[in-house]
């Protein structure tokens, strides 16, 4: 963290570059977090400033699987989800113990009735490109070192250093959303540190050419795989995602092993499932398109305040990543719209008192939306899933009953409308009420 007396008073060895700029509100990151932020910021009039510090495009761990909350944010935000690139789902696949079972999203009055699939190869630099053609600065090759803060702890804005040459350069703002993902280091500098009784998940994947299974209309999950070596049940699932471009997206994700030292070996745990794949489907190593890369999963809000003196926490930094199924983009976009409309009627008061209350609404917003159905899923997650898997919760009596499966499916994505749409958005709604509201 660097201070503005540092900067005058020789703390800092830093010096400022010719290219200085400042902005109303800072973004910090732009993957879908960071850009939705920006989208939305930008359209409201402000001016913004979006900085990444790779390029476009680029690789990302992850699913690429979109439920219907994920769709209703990118319809919201203005993309074109018929354009080329974007695989339709019409739902999920669940497979256990020999039995399949498949379940459709469903038609609520408020969400999309289906799901996407794109890779993130391409998928964040479609959002950056979105932002800047809203008015955004978007800045690439810009990795941000460190805040800026006044004499009085508040955020001013950042230091980085741009391009090949690594050029110092200053960035101002009164406002400052982090979305620098999972490592968090703008958090870090501000001294919010993750909550180490919340889990982090890890995620695996690898994409394979499959003209079997490349155009299935549905996301499938197998929920009975096991760690080789002891034969513990996997604490999480295994997904295959068609991407209808002839190839399928291939992972794992795994919590941590509830007191067990030993860590999940994602690697030979996937080569342990796909000996099970049909050898028809192509998912062995002579159709693999590319390496297997794995990532942290931050889950359950682990870090908090999302807001404190200047600064803003959405998506991974804040840990937003869904204990109950690992799904992270609704999430990173929902927040980044919640964060711009929260500084843009921030930024119609003054600087002072009357401003700070306006953004404590961020994180008030934050906790309403999901700190009851975070707490309980991190609960059953220590009780269940990270000690058997999803086996159990997939008995063969809620398999073979739709209507449970069901109930399930929409708990574990969160696909609900609020207020509620029907009978099974009551139920869920009711049991996530009964969870004790966090302190904070």
């Amino acid at each position: 963290m660097i201070t503005e007396r540092d900067k005058a008073g020789g703390g800092s060895s830093e010096p400022a570059a010719a290219a200085d700029e400042e902005a109303q509100v800072i973004v910090v990151g732009a993957g879908p977090a960071g850009s939705a932020a920006a989208v939305h910021l930008a359209r409201a009039g402000v001016d913004v400033l979006l900085l990444e510090k790779g390029g476009f495009p680029r690789e990302k761990v992850c699913g690429d699987g979109l439920t219907p909350r994920s769709v209703y944010q990118l319809v919201r935000m203005g993309v074109d989800i018929n354009g080329p690139g974007w695989m339709r789902n019409k739902g999920m696949r669940w497979v256990c113990e020999g039995r399949q079972v498949e379940l459709d999203w469903p038609r609520l009055g408020r969400l999309p009735d289906f799901g996407l699939t794109r890779t993130r190869h391409d998928f964040d630099e479609l959002l950056a490109g979105l932002a800047a053609a809203a008015g955004a600065r978007l800045r690439t090759g810009v990795k941000v070192t460190a805040p800026l803060t006044d004499r009085d702890g508040y955020v001013t804005g950042v230091a980085a250093s741009r391009g090949p040459a690594q050029e110092p350069v200053r960035y101002r703002a009164p406002l400052v959303v982090a979305a620098d993902g999972a490592s968090a280091r703008t958090a870090l500098a501000l001294g919010l540190e993750r909550d180490a009784r919340r889990p982090v998940a890890a995620a695996a994947r690898r994409y394979y050419r499959s003209e079997v299974r490349t155009n299935d209309p549905y996301l499938e999950l197998w929920a009975d795989l096991r760690c080789p070596g002891t034969g513990l049940d996997l604490p999480g699932y295994g997904w295959v995602f068609p991407l209808g471009d002839g190839r399928v997206n291939v992972g794992l994700g795994a919590l941590p092993q509830h007191r067990r030292s030993r860590p999940v070996d994602l690697r030979a745990a996937l080569d342990h499932w796909l000996i099970r794949v049909p050898a028809h489907w192509g998912l062995r190593e002579e159709n693999a398109d590319s390496p297997l890369r794995s990532a942290p999963l931050p889950m359950g809000l682990n870090r908090r305040p999302q807001y404190r003196r200047g600064l803003l926490l959405v998506g991974d930094s804040a840990g937003m990543v869904s204990p109950w199924s690992g799904e992270g983009i609704a999430q990173a976009l929902e927040a980044g719209e919640v964060a711009a409309e929260t500084i843009a009627l921030a930024l119609a008061r003054p600087a002072g008192p009357r401003r700070e209350h306006a953004l404590l609404h961020y994180p008030a917003e934050i906790r309403r939306r999901w700190a009851r159905y975070y707490r309980l899923g991190s609960l059953v997650g220590d009780l269940v899933f990270s000690r058997y898997g999803f086996r159990p919760v997939l008995h063969p009596r809620v398999m073979a009953s739709p209507k449970l499966l069901g109930v399930l499916a929409r708990l574990l994505t969160d696909v609900t409308d609020d207020p509620a749409h029907d009978g099974v958005d009551a139920l869920l709604h009711a049991l996530v009420r009964l969870v004790p509201s966090p302190r904070r």
